[in-house]
């Protein structure tokens, strides 16, 4: 019976002997030993964004609480704590995401505050 391993199930395994680096002539009746080791390709971590809501001066208080609770799953007194430097700084940061995760915050939380007619700005910007 097979037992799958992760070689067994990686789809292009990159092998190489190890003494290609160092080829020499093969000499007859000479030993021949080779190792066979498996290079990983170098994975990049994504780059991350930061979504950050702006302060207005038409945007209820609660219903920005109200937002970073639903969207960015905040609990209510981080919501608030956030909603306050919103308030007395301009600016507050909701999260720090991978651009697909930030693009869709933004685009919830802006189409959520159209919808209830409110002047509420999220943007994101690179970390």
């Amino acid at each position: 019976m097979l037992r799958a391993s992760a070689d067994f199930l990686d789809p292009a395994p990159q092998w190489r002997l190890a003494n290609e680096d160092n080829k020499r002539p093969n000499v007859p009746g000479a030993p021949g030993t080779a190792v066979i080791t498996k290079t990983k390709p170098q994975t990049k971590r994504p780059n991350l964004y930061r979504v950050l809501i702006l302060n207005d001066d038409y945007t209820p208080m609660e219903f920005v609480v109200h937002i970073l609770e639903r969207f960015f799953n905040k609990d209510n007194e981080s919501a608030y704590r956030i909603m306050m430097h919103v308030h007395q700084h301009g600016i507050g940061e909701c999260g720090i995401y991978t651009y697909e995760v930030a693009e869709t915050k933004v685009t919830q939380v802006m189409d959520f505050a159209r919808k209830h007619q409110h002047p509420l700005q999220c943007v994101m910007e690179k970390k």
